[in-house]
């Protein structure tokens, strides 16, 4: 209930066409149960026909607004539940991802926010027509006969309130393993596709064949297991409604015996019984079928729920320029998934500083920490002990988006988008021009590389840029770098995928550009090392 009461709360600003919904769908139902009590009244007496015809058209058109109203809120809101659950991937920024499985995340933002169309559908407006059809149907039986309301009320509660919660605890267990099923899944699926290659280089196709085939079964029992409860809801609902039709069917001959109702009520009362129970049971039957998607509201809000390890600030102070950053007495440990209290160290007490018109090199082995410290200059982490000051001031108390501006990163991997190779390097500056573009990618030494490709500089990027090599994407992240033209430039492993030739020609570029900015370059290459003014080591023992 906490899961589907946080998730109402987004209907909020769609309120008065949720209210549009209901009267329609309200309505619509009305005038379905109308139908067969009216045709049941004209067998007996005169009755105009043409208001039994215009009855189903009403219905049509009625049913058509609700199903438009309900689908435009959901929708809406899907969208709305996208671009906030992107935001909050912005603010957890690259922590989020490091070590994670993406295809799980992927399976959140794709299928678990889709499966909240059901809830925002099928299940808000629905729950109300319900009550106001039951309720509008007992009224009218009322006006005959109070026993006969009372009874019909019993049953619509009995289908519409005691059959999802008989079902709920279990159809919700089944669901939240069917979703966590299907997310692994999606997450191993992902990392096979990926490594395609390794798999046939080193023939484990059969091992993962194998493997898929097993989360496939494990899958499709869960889904069995889902079903069971549907079916066991349906079964129910329908013995209910016979059960009630029928004993609708000996009460009201009882009270005709009585004379304490008339024959005409008697065919009314049979009728509505029969007709009216649809809104009841379209909300009986969420009980199971909604299952799937509480869970995988619970995923999303799960995600919404969690804690920035270095939160944005704003508010603060700003920095244009600087003179030097400093890492004083730092210590840093990432935390352990399976148990956030416990901690592996990665760096101690590091002591370090970058002037600006400088290159500073970081040298170690891998494991070291030397990546780290340029995620801690980002802070994309913050430091559990000491502190990294830029010209004094604790990053900790400068403004991130100011922070972030005078700062360049280059990963050792470089991510590509799908798109054109212009806009990849874009966006390292929105509105550069095509010679900036051009001039940065001849500082990487890829400028001859992109004019040679039939499209040049518009020449599509394949996903995760698998249409260039290594060299090739390091290169381009190279360029995005020189093309911020930012006061910091952090290089980790900038030459790791380069020969000797590019090496040199790139490394000749970083050094013209440190003369009016701060270099950190991080590398395990003497080479690469060559041209540093100073050179820090990180050990495997963590010390500096």
């Amino acid at each position: 209930m906490k899961t589907l009461f946080r998730l109402s709360k987004l209907i909020a600003p769609l309120f008065p066409v949720m209210l549009l919904a209901i009267f329609f769908g309200t309505t619509g139902f009305l005038c379905a149960i109308a139908i067969p009590v009216f045709a049941s009244i004209a067998l007996t007496a005169d009755f105009p026909i043409k208001l039994l015809l215009a009855l189903g058209v009403a219905r049509g058109v009625l049913h058509y607004a609700e199903q438009y109203c309900n689908h435009y809120i959901a929708f809406t809101l899907l969208a709305r539940i996208r671009n906030i659950v992107f935001a909050k991937l912005r603010e957890l920024g690259p922590a989020k991802l490091d070590g994670k499985k993406k295809g799980e995340l992927i399976s959140l933002l794709t299928s678990d926010i889709e499966l909240l169309e059901l809830f925002y559908a099928h299940t808000v407006s629905p729950v109300c027509i319900a009550l106001l059809t039951s309720v509008a149907v007992a009224v009218f039986l009322g006006a005959k006969s109070i026993v006969l309301a009372l009874y019909m009320l019993f049953f619509y509660a009995a289908v519409g309130i005691c059959v999802p919660l008989i079902v709920q605890n279990g159809a919700m267990k089944a669901g939240a393993k069917h979703r966590a099923q299907f997310s692994r899944l999606n997450a191993f699926l992902l990392d096979t596709l990926r490594g395609l290659q390794q798999s046939i280089l080193y023939g484990t196709g059969e091992k993962k064949c194998s493997a898929i085939k097993t989360k496939s079964e494990e899958l499709s029992r869960s889904k069995k297991s889902s079903a069971l409860y549907e079916g066991f809801t349906a079964a129910l609902i329908d013995a209910l409604v016979i059960v009630a039709a029928m004993g609708n069917l000996a009460l009201s001959l009882y009270l005709f015996h009585c004379s304490a109702i008339d024959f005409g009520t008697v065919i009314f009362s049979l009728t509505a019984s029969f007709s009216s129970f649809a809104p009841v049971i379209a909300v009986a039957r969420l009980g199971s079928s909604l299952s799937e998607t509480v869970a995988a509201g619970k995923r999303v809000l799960s995600l919404l729920d969690e804690k920035s390890v270095a939160p944005a600030i704003s508010g603060r102070e700003t920095i244009s320029d600087f003179s030097l950053i400093e890492v004083n007495d730092m210590s840093f440990s990432y935390p352990n998934e399976a148990n956030e209290n416990a901690e592996k160290p990665i760096l101690a007490n590091i002591q370090m500083a970058f002037p600006k018109g400088a290159i500073t090199g970081i040298q170690g082995k891998s494991g070291s920490g030397k990546s780290t410290i340029l995620k801690l200059l980002m802070r994309f982490y913050e430091a559990q002990k000491g502190e990294i000051a830029i010209n004094a001031v604790n990053i900790n108390a400068v403004n991130t988006a100011s922070l972030r501006a005078l700062e360049g990163y280059v990963e050792q991997d470089t991510s590509l988008f799908h798109d054109t190779i212009e806009n990849n390097l874009r966006i390292a500056k929105l509105d550069a021009t095509q010679e900036e573009i051009e001039e940065a990618a001849k500082k990487a030494n890829i400028h001859d590389f992109i004019s040679s490709l039939p499209n040049g500089y518009r020449t599509k990027v394949s996903e995760l840029g698998d249409n260039f090599s290594g060299g090739e994407r390091q290169r381009l992240g190279l360029a995005r770098s020189f093309l911020h033209n930012s006061s910091i430039l952090l290089l980790d492993e900038p030459t790791s995928n380069l020969d000797s030739y590019n090496e040199e020609i790139i490394l000749s570029s970083v050094k013209k550009c440190a003369a009016e900015r701060a270099v950190v370059l991080v590398s395990h290459r003497e080479s690469t090392l060559e041209i540093a003014d100073k050179i820090y080591k990180v050990s495997s023992e963590r010390k500096s």
